[in-house]
């Protein structure tokens, strides 16, 4: 007879809620012959169980080293418990009250086991286009509130059925508590809808199948949003969908069935086939496998494509009505924040779609698509959405004070700190329009309402045209809460400080397009020397004027047209192939504007480097999308291209600035004598590594040995992180972005930690 006075509470911190936490310590102890119980609370879980030493040894190994697929351990707290034990281990109800954690999951993608429900005939879920379990489905997206149990879901609507009754009160079985847990008896149904909204006859997704092989354009409601989807095969449809989606040459992501159908249209790396696969499933980045049948135009001009398997039911059983890859992108027109409300996406798209599959559960949060890539092995999250959000990033330092980070203006995503915990917001895009801003504030109001969360610090960008940063000062004002202005690149150094638990000082590389500079100048090619509550400059890129100030962002040639200029003492040669496309009247006029500084203010920005490299070597004038001509300007480099460009480095100044004059005259040299794109690209990006390693290798002279981060959206090019990593770690500790964003969907995480870190020490 074994002794049962003995017992243990383990508190569990994390996501661990809505991942089938609870009955899965439920079945291992029950196997370990324990008794006690478990439950939900405000902070995550707790379990309370006795039994013999070796035993409740082991269902500590098994909480550690075994839990369920999509849980996420953060702390496990382990302490002594006294008391008479239970003669049974059972689940208990969940606890409210006190500050909750973000103990909601991620949307999760459909699990093995479902899947094979859905196709299997004598199973009574075949083809239910909703199946889910403890294992997948919505989570994130049908939150009302937490603890995360079904009436605080958009599933409260739906009664269960005996059937289901039975498996979500069995803790035996993979439905126990699975809160959207429904069947084609009791749950939510699928109708398709004309373009007015006007149901049709018939089964749904054999019609929709139907329409997408005769080349119609769809709108399809799914976990987070609406998504356009159309056949990827066809040439027809992919350009009527670009010409009504208003997005010319912006990437279209593609949804295949399978791996095997992933791996005919992709060249693909073990770590993406990985990343492709994981719970997540986020779009990933692959090189492209020539001669598919894919449409060329679903990325122009770029090597990779963003493929994304399926991760709801519905669809897989899309896909294989359909019978062919899918376009499938974010429901919206250009520019505008992915429709999920029903009504809005009906209005918003009836000139886009043809047909709208459409089902009666309620998005509760908007969550667009994930996106990510592979380097140095690695994934590297670049849009940090569905499968990811809300999952927190914990901190080493906790936070002293409720703080929200409300991002930049671009790729914008929030972050609301409190305790040990920083928790970054869905994707909201570009703050361009109202309809952004809308869900902007939006997406800051329900994490807040989740959390029960008022901020009493907010950080934002230097920035005062950003109307995030109007939008931090007007709630700072209203709430009486400490505002702090964060310089843009010491944020993005502080984000990958918190992801990696640095407290600095940290010698941190923040390459980017621009960010306003505490001297008002345009920064962007930082080597900054980083703590949480400060920052020194220490090098930076020789700075180029931008004719037109933003619209030589969008006119790349204006950009190289400055390089050139710098680099020969203003009689640059202009016989090259670029020029050729501009009109030699605007060639004239701009530059009369950057010999006279008319509307041609300064940037020291890294990625000005790459748009004007790439226009020279790519010849192409203009930009259609942000990063467009630097991503096809990474995915021209042939690696096996030996050399570099020169450069300089000038100490003469406070800050030390990269030269690249002497690279953009050999870059024009290259080009005389016929060099290919794919040697000068190879060149530029050693150039910019080598350069990098030797502005880091000067500031650890005087600085010390510093671990050296990199961070900025240029570090989302994976030729130049992997060149730079590899010149710099033999004598530096490197670190690069893994699930926080480089670009400036990371940016608030770095607001949070700064203002946190500078309100504390007033």
């Amino acid at each position: 007879m074994h002794d049962l006075s003995r017992g243990r509470r383990f508190a569990v911190s994390g996501t661990v809620q809505g991942v089938g936490f609870r009955p899965f310590v439920f079945r291992e102890a029950e196997a370990l012959q324990l008794t006690g119980r478990v439950w939900n609370d405000g902070e995550g879980v707790t379990v309370e169980v006795f039994g013999p030493p070796e035993r409740l040894d082991a269902l500590e190994r098994r909480l550690t080293e075994a839990p369920p697929p999509a849980a996420r351990i953060e702390r496990l707290e382990v302490t002594a418990l006294s008391g008479l034990p239970p003669a049974t281990f059972e689940i208990a109800p969940s606890v409210t009250g006190g500050a909750p954690r973000v103990a909601i999951g991620a949307d999760l993608a459909t699990c093995a086991a479902c899947a094979a429900e859905l196709d299997d005939p004598a199973d009574r879920r075949f083809r239910y286009p909703f199946t889910n379990c403890t294992d997948c489905g919505p989570r994130f997206t049908i939150a009302l509130g937490v603890p995360y149990d079904r009436p605080a879901t958009t599933m409260a609507a739906f009664t269960m059925c005996e059937a289901c009754s039975a498996e979500y009160h069995d803790p035996r079985d993979r439905r126990y508590h699975a809160q959207p847990n429904a069947c084609p008896a009791c749950g939510p149904r699928l109708a398709l809808l004309d373009g007015r909204g006007a149901p049709l006859a018939g089964d749904p997704l054999a019609l929709a199948g139907a329409a997408l092989r005769e080349g119609k354009l769809l709108a399809v409601k799914g976990l987070g949003g609406y998504h356009l989807a159309c056949d990827a095969t066809s040439p027809a449809a992919v350009a009527e969908l670009r010409r009504r989606k208003r997005r010319d040459e912006k990437p279209l992501a593609v949804m295949v069935a399978s791996l095997e159908a992933a791996a005919e249209v992709a060249v693909l790396a073990p770590a993406e086939r990985a990343l492709l696969g994981s719970v997540e499933r986020p779009i990933v980045l692959c090189r492209k496998r020539p001669g598919t049948a894919l449409v060329p135009g679903l990325a122009p001009g770029n090597p990779r494509l963003g493929l994304l398997l399926p991760y709801t039911p519905l669809h897989h059983l899309l896909l294989a009505e359909a019978g062919r890859p899918l376009v499938m992108t974010s429901g919206n027109l250009s520019e505008e924040p992915i429709a999920f409300e029903d009504g809005d996406a009906l209005a918003r798209l009836a000139e886009v779609a043809d047909l709208f599959l459409v089902h009666d559960r309620p998005i509760a949060s908007r969550c667009d698509d994930s996106v990510a890539r592979v380097v140095a092995g690695r994934p590297l999250v670049l849009r940090r959405s569905r499968g990811w959000v809300p999952r927190p990033v914990r901190v080493r330092r906790r936070f002293a004070r409720p703080t929200l980070g409300v991002g930049a203006q671009l790729k914008n995503a929030c972050c609301l700190g409190r305790g040990d915990e920083a928790t970054l917001g869905p994707h909201v895009g570009d703050l361009d329009n109202l309809e952004t801003y809308g869900a902007f504030e939006a997406a800051i109001s329900r994490l807040e309402t989740f959390l029960r969360f008022r901020p009493e610090v907010i950080g934002c960008d230097l920035h005062p045209l950003y109307l995030s940063t109007r939008y931090a000062r007007e709630r700072a004002a209203a709430l009486g809460a400490r505002l702090v202005e964060v310089q843009h690149h010491h944020a993005h150094a502080a984000s990958a400080m918190a992801e990696h638990g640095l407290d600095g000082p940290v010698l941190a590389l923040c390459w980017d397009g621009t960010g306003l500079g505490t001297d008002g100048a345009a920064w962007g090619g930082e080597l900054l020397r980083c703590w949480p509550e400060r920052f020194e400059r220490l090098a930076t890129f020789r700075p180029l004027p931008l004719a037109g100030g933003d619209l030589a962002i969008r006119e790349p040639w204006r950009v190289a047209l400055a390089a050139l200029l710098d680099a020969f003492d203003g009689d640059a040669p202009l016989d090259l192939p670029l020029f050729a496309g501009v009109p030699a009247a605007q060639v004239e006029v701009v530059r009369r504007m950057l010999a006279g500084r008319f509307n041609a203010p300064l940037a020291h920005g890294a990625g000005r480097a790459f748009d004007a490299a790439a226009a020279l070597a790519l010849a192409r004038p203009v930009a259609r999308h942000e990063g467009q001509l630097a991503l096809a300007l990474d995915g021209a480099a042939d690696e096996a291209e030996p050399g570099r460009y020169p450069f300089e480095l000038d100490g003469s100044g406070p800050v030390t600035q990269l030269d690249l004059r002497p690279l953009w005259r050999a870059l024009v040299a290259d080009l005389h004598n016929g060099t290919g794109a794919g040697a000068i690209s190879t060149r530029f990006h050693a150039a910019l590594a080598a350069g990098g390693a030797e502005l880091v290798r000067a500031a650890a002279a005087r600085a010390g040995d510093l671990p050296v981060i990199l961070t900025g959206g240029c570090f989302q090019n994976a030729f130049l992180a992997e060149r730079i990593t590899t010149e710099l770690s033999g004598s530096f500790k490197v670190y690069l972005h893994g699930h926080v964003p480089p670009g400036d969907g990371g940016l608030a995480l770095g607001q949070a930690l700064v203002a946190d870190a500078v309100a504390r020490g007033e």
